[in-house]
């Protein structure tokens, strides 16, 4: 029996960069909140509450990334990889709550609509895209490699998307008094905000119903590792991720009987097959000649 590690790195984001994101997002949730009452617009209260989830959100994300670099102990012998990814999770699906409530208040506005200040609407709305940008910036590099981060850049650029549509919603009630684009815009923002988290959230489950990464074939795998002088079959496999990143592979494999003394190479071939074609980089083997010998693959 015998296994390996091989833990790859991903781009970090640094805590000072959260910590402006953070600050940027409340004061302009603030900013908005006020602007959007006074001027009457339920996209630029909407808009609020979804900056006010993205600060919450990479507060979140910002604790789950600490928690990840916790140590192993006797009770979590994984670690704590998996706190990203129920941070994800829980980010990703509070956007999808707001986003359904946002439904029941712009069903409202379609059938009483109100007076809003196109103007006001306008030039609180720009004010939240700079500060959106300026976020979704801080934390590109990041989101790359991190579902975690990604999740609260996923906040981010769809505030900027939605202050976006603000802007334009804004300009034509200003110049043209066309009321029920405020609502119009709310249904569209939430929409696209819908589709983008349920990818984080149907990934993330993924991860933790522990299913096989969906670019990987264990069919493929089996057959990649017969090729391996000694190896008769391998059966009662397992192929899962704890994170986004770390792949593990576990199997029972058959081998012949003057291979049981050289199983020490035969798992070094195995490994090196494996990380290197497939990116896998926590291997378990388990030797055996006769004990399984019909086994099923799974």
């Amino acid at each position: 029996m015998g296994h390996s590690h091989n833990h790859p790195h991903s781009a970090e984001t640094s805590g000072l960069k959260l910590a402006i994101t953070i600050l940027l997002n409340f004061l302009i949730t603030i900013v908005e909140i006020i602007g959007g009452i006074i001027s009457g617009s339920l996209s630029l209260i909407s808009d609020a509450l979804h900056n006010f989830s993205d600060g919450i959100a990479v507060i979140i994300s910002y604790i789950a990334i600490r928690l990840n670099r916790r140590p192993k102990d006797e009770k979590y012998t994984f670690g704590y990889k998996r706190a990203e990814i129920l941070a994800a999770v829980f980010n990703a699906s509070v956007l999808i709550g707001i986003s359904l409530y946002l439904f029941f208040e712009a069903y409202n506005r379609f059938t009483n609509p109100e007076h809003v200040q196109g103007g006001l609407m306008t030039v609180v709305a720009s004010i939240g895209l700079l500060a959106n940008v300026i976020g979704t910036l801080l934390l590109k590099s990041g989101s790359k490699n991190n579902m975690n981060i990604r999740a609260a850049y996923l906040h981010l650029l769809s505030d900027a998307v939605s202050s976006v549509g603000v802007i334009i919603g804004g300009l034509f009630i200003y110049f043209y008094n066309i009321y029920w684009i405020d609502p119009l815009l709310t249904v569209l923002i939430s929409l696209y905000i819908i589709r983008e988290s349920y990818s984080i959230v149907r990934e993330a489950t993924e991860v933790l119903m522990m299913a096989a990464p969906p670019d990987l074939s264990i069919k493929e795998l089996e057959k990649e590792l017969l090729t391996l002088e000694g190896i008769k079959n391998i059966h009662h496999v397992h192929l899962w991720k704890i994170n986004e990143h770390d792949i593990h592979f576990e199997a029972h494999v058959n081998v012949k009987d003057q291979m049981i003394s050289n199983t020490e190479i035969l798992l070094e071939e195995a490994e090196k097959l494996l990380h290197d074609k497939f990116d896998i980089g926590h291997v378990t083997l388990q030797f055996e000649c006769t004990r399984c010998e019909n086994g099923s693959l799974l």
